[in-house]
């Protein structure tokens, strides 16, 4: 009985302790903070969420906008997918470009961070330079690198020749088997900057004292690099993969400008699936069978997203 008691009192105070939590002040700040998520709760579901959800019931469609009717097909869509040599060659090269590119820029980005993260004259001005890039729109760094990367007068080739090799040797945009390693290059100098600055952020929340006891431990510069930067900042690789992948699986602007002999070209060598969407949508109206291309994605974006928030999620203690 006397625990009966007991616990009805100790019930009693937590129910008191719950209640005074939301007091008037705890309940105006919420309604504040509500207030102002509402305006981006609103665009997000009228134009991303809402828009999610209409690709996806198109995708169980033949729907063409220039039609009245759209017959529902269930999973027709899907199983012609399947199917689809064109999407699994799409896919294949969306996956190669996406791994050069996050490789290659995560490596560039943290080297570059660690760089300029030193106390030396003029890094500020650099952290600008390296960053600079980024600001720059995707036709004009397409143009840029179309231009350098020109069998005839680019100035890559004219660079390599000064080692020896013919000016016309190396056909970056026309050849199958070195148009993805060019465009993933023009990317990674591109985008590189982004990760250079979420590296830095996180080299400069590690507290210079772990470092300093490392030191008085006797730790060389490689221990120290490979045992107390790199551990420390998974956190950090893990947001930057995340948002690099999810970013390059959509590349559409490189592939459609830069190469000599049109859009995915040579042949479908740099064909991406953004590409095979958009020409599937808009110019074929095929927009049911586009949006099951589209999920298709989606679905391919949250596998790479969940392996690495399994290689990468664990926390810094484990």
């Amino acid at each position: 009985m006397a625990e009966t008691s007991l616990e009805l009192v100790q019930g009693r105070k937590t129910a008191r302790t719950r209640q005074s939590t939301w007091s008037p002040l705890r309940r105006r700040e919420a309604f504040a903070a509500y207030m102002f998520l509402a305006p981006f709760l609103f665009f997000f579901v009228v134009f991303i969420a809402r828009s999610m959800a209409t690709s996806v019931y198109f995708s169980f469609l033949d729907y063409n906008p220039l039609q009245k009717e759209h017959p529902f097909l269930g999973l027709h869509n899907y199983q012609e997918l399947l199917g689809d040599s064109l999407w699994w060659e799409s896919v294949g090269h969306t996956i190669v470009f996406a791994l050069l590119t996050v490789t290659g820029s995560t490596v560039l980005a943290l080297g570059c961070a660690l760089a300029v993260n030193q106390p030396v004259k003029g890094r500020n001005f650099f952290r600008a330079l390296f960053y600079a890039p980024n600001l720059l729109s995707v036709s004009a760094v397409a143009l840029i690198w179309a231009w350098l990367l020109d069998t005839n007068y680019g100035l890559v080739n004219y660079t390599l020749h000064l080692f020896g090799l013919p000016p016309s040797s190396v056909n970056w945009l026309g050849d199958p088997n070195l148009v993805l390693p060019a465009l993933a290059l023009t990317t990674i100098w591109w985008t590189f900057g982004f990760p250079m600055l979420i590296f830095l952020a996180g080299l400069q929340n590690i507290p210079d004292a772990v470092y300093e006891a490392a030191k008085i431990d006797g730790a060389s510069s490689r221990q120290i690099f490979l045992y107390i930067t790199l551990p420390l900042l998974r956190p950090t690789f893990l947001f930057v993969t995340v948002t690099g992948f999810v970013s390059h699986f959509q590349v559409f602007g490189q592939p459609y400008i830069m190469p000599t002999t049109g859009a995915g070209g040579p042949g479908t060598s740099s064909y991406t699936v953004i590409i095979y969407l958009y020409q599937t949508a808009w110019r074929y109206l095929r927009m049911g069978y586009g949006s099951a291309i589209a999920v298709g994605l989606a679905v391919i974006m949250i596998l790479f997203t969940l392996v690495q928030f399994r290689l990468l999620g664990k926390r810094e203690e484990d």
